[in-house]
């Protein structure tokens, strides 16, 4: 627990700091903190369940992940994705062929979908980030409910945990947990909205920022659920270790990874910030 808040201590400025305090003088810090944590995430996800520890492919598929959210940042137009997934998926089957039968379209479409998936939902923070004015408020609201919903979920369970929520996923979370990770992520999250009223004069819609809290937690729980899962049924405790008391990046934002698109899709849907 010590190592967990300690880390927390400081992954979270960090992640500030590069959001606030220097991509406004080097925008290209964030999607590079992005692609670093996409390739990181690949590679956890290929090599520690041992699904696919070819060195070429995974060197491959990390490339996509890394490339990806400059794509994102650079306006995402069909031509270069084209090329990229083109060459990509040449590539896949150029190996493929090479393995005389070892590495069939199991292997190929699990590399091609882990180095899509999520250097492309995590790029949802570039997306914000290339919106109007509002999205120095709006940019670290995936964080918030992802992070937040995490932190009340693990105080919950440890407090009044009781009934297990997903015993075959993930043996310590419980279903008080994940109410108390709920309620957490909502009273939070409108919190922060209050924060920017009375500090911004911001105009809020409380009803919408607190959707935005519940159905953001939901979401980031079944995030963290789908990873276990992928652990679980790899015989695997953690997807790394580069993160001491969370495991791998993977480990850490797990939730981050599908809260992200989320909050970006009801940001532009059900806006709840207005000037």
């Amino acid at each position: 627990m010590v190592q967990r808040v300690l880390v927390a201590v400081v992954l979270i400025p960090l992640l500030l700091w590069i959001i606030y305090g220097v991509s406004p003088a080097w925008p290209m810090i964030l999607p590079i903190a992005i692609a670093v944590i996409s390739m990181l995430a690949v590679h956890e996800a290929l090599w520690s369940t041992s699904f696919l520890k070819h060195p070429r492919i995974s060197g491959y598929s990390i490339l996509l992940a890394g490339v990806i959210p400059f794509w994102v940042y650079y306006d995402g137009q069909a031509l270069p994705a084209l090329c990229g997934l083109f060459v990509y998926v040449l590539l896949l089957f150029c190996e493929a062929f090479a393995s005389r039968g070892r590495i069939g379209l199991e292997k190929m479409g699990g590399a091609f979908f882990l180095s899509v998936f999520i250097p492309f939902f995590l790029s949802s923070f570039l997306r914000i980030r290339l919106m109007d004015e509002l999205w120095r408020s709006l940019i670290i609201l995936p964080l918030v409910v992802a992070f937040i919903s995490d932190s009340f979920a693990l105080f919950a369970g440890m407090a009044f945990g009781r009934h297990k929520l997903a015993p075959q996923l993930s043996p310590k979370k419980t279903v008080e947990g994940a109410v108390g990770g709920l309620v957490g992520a909502v009273v939070c999250t409108v919190l922060y909205g209050v924060a920017l009223r009375l500090l911004f004069q911001y105009q809020v819609d409380y009803v919408r920022l607190a959707f935005y809290g519940g159905l953001g937690s939901v979401v980031s729980q079944l995030g963290d659920l789908s990873f276990s899962s992928i652990k679980r049924e790899y015989g695997i405790k953690d997807f790394g270790n580069i993160l001491p008391g969370h495991g791998g990046i993977l480990d850490r934002f797990d939730s981050v990874i599908f809260c992200a698109p989320l909050i970006e899709l009801l940001i532009r849907i059900l806006p709840a910030l207005r000037r």
